[in-house]
């Protein structure tokens, strides 16, 4: 985070109308929790907003020393501003352990408002520079559809005004609909659907799975059942204990043998080469490393639970017209792009 300098920084309060929205609606739900809603609500005119970096910089650092010496301020500095944004707040923000500031659940709930209120007025002053492309727009996706779709997202975003960088970050159908709630991701492209109160989401197609091999071990063309039972397997699991491939087998009273078990799809080409294993795994992650390695994707023995997947987003995001072009995009392209890599 750059440090704002206070005399710029005032002159942009005018800029921080959608923190105070953030602000307003993130204290409305906790003050019903703690019955202080009698209580006068801050007025964004009479809080020095240079407190808001302090407030991120103690965040990242959590240690008021670090953060004094990011923002080359003295500690008693920072230690005055945080007994401020705890006047503010009317919570302690930070609690002091053994492992330095630990951020209280209110400081994590408040935190992605106030980054991405600083980021708007940031990018609102790079305006005027003719080298500004945009603003980073945060997308959450399992690492299956990092490898399939992510080249192609970036191809899109360079065609929409005001969509700079485009940041993935890894995730999956358990921890999406919180993080995009918290505004940790402006969308999320992953399998499963959504029933949380104030996500919209868009089925964009049906996964299914796919095998690999190494054919410079086991120079086939197909995959018999037999085949498939007789060999170790390379498995992709969160648990490393069990994954889907287990629980079809286990439905109709078979079990697999597995070698080796990862978290992570980067690694399947390294596990399976020069060896006789099967790695089974999402057709478009199969299809996407066969074509960027040696290895060879063969149609599973097995059949699978059809499962969609598709985009995400916060009701409010939908409204913003960056997010909403890469939305109409998204939903244009990627069935199209799906069907030609799994065919």
């Amino acid at each position: 985070m750059l440090d704002f300098p206070e005399d710029l920084i005032r002159c942009q309060q005018g800029s921080f109308g959608l923190f105070f929205f953030y602000y307003q609606e993130i204290k409305a739900d906790t003050d019903q929790e703690m019955n202080t809603s009698d209580i006068c609500q801050p007025d964004i005119r009479d809080i020095d907003l240079n407190l808001l970096n302090v407030f991120l910089t103690v965040y990242d650092e959590r240690s008021a020393t670090k953060a004094a010496e990011r923002l080359r301020l003295t500690q008693a500095s920072v230690s005055n501003k945080i007994a401020e944004l705890r006047r503010i707040y009317r919570d302690p923000l930070f609690k002091r352990t053994g492992r330095g500031l630990l951020p209280t659940s209110f400081a994590d709930r408040i935190y992605p408002f106030v980054r991405d209120s600083l980021s708007c007025v940031q990018s609102s002053l790079r305006l005027q520079d003719n080298d500004y492309i945009g603003r980073t727009i945060i997308i959450g996706l399992s690492d299956d559809f990092e490898l399939a779709f992510s080249s192609h997202i970036s191809k899109f975003a360079k065609n929409i005004t005001g969509c700079g960088r485009i940041h993935f970050k890894q995730t999956n159908s358990h921890l999406v609909s919180e993080a995009l709630l918290t505004r940790s991701f402006d969308l999320a492209l992953t399998a499963g659907g959504y029933t949380e109160e104030g996500i919209s989401s868009l089925a964009l197609g049906s996964c299914n799975y796919a095998c690999l091999i190494d054919p410079d071990v086991l120079d086939i063309d197909a995959i018999s059942l037999p085949f498939y039972l007789a060999h170790e397997h390379v498995m992709l699991s969160a648990s490393g204990l069990f994954g889907i491939v287990d629980d079809v087998l286990a439905s109709i009273g078979l079990t697999r043998k597995v070698r080796t078990s990862t978290t992570h799809f980067a690694a399947i080409p390294y596990l399976v080469k020069g060896t006789d294993c099967i790695s089974t795994i999402p057709k478009h992650a199969a299809k996407a490393i066969a074509k960027m390695t040696s290895l060879r994707c063969l149609d599973a023995p097995i059949e699978f639970p059809s499962q969609n997947f598709g985009i995400a987003w916060r009701n409010f995001a939908g409204r913003d017209r960056v997010i909403k072009e890469l939305i109409d995009t998204l939903k244009k392209e990627l069935p199209a792009i799906y069907a030609e890599l799994c065919n």
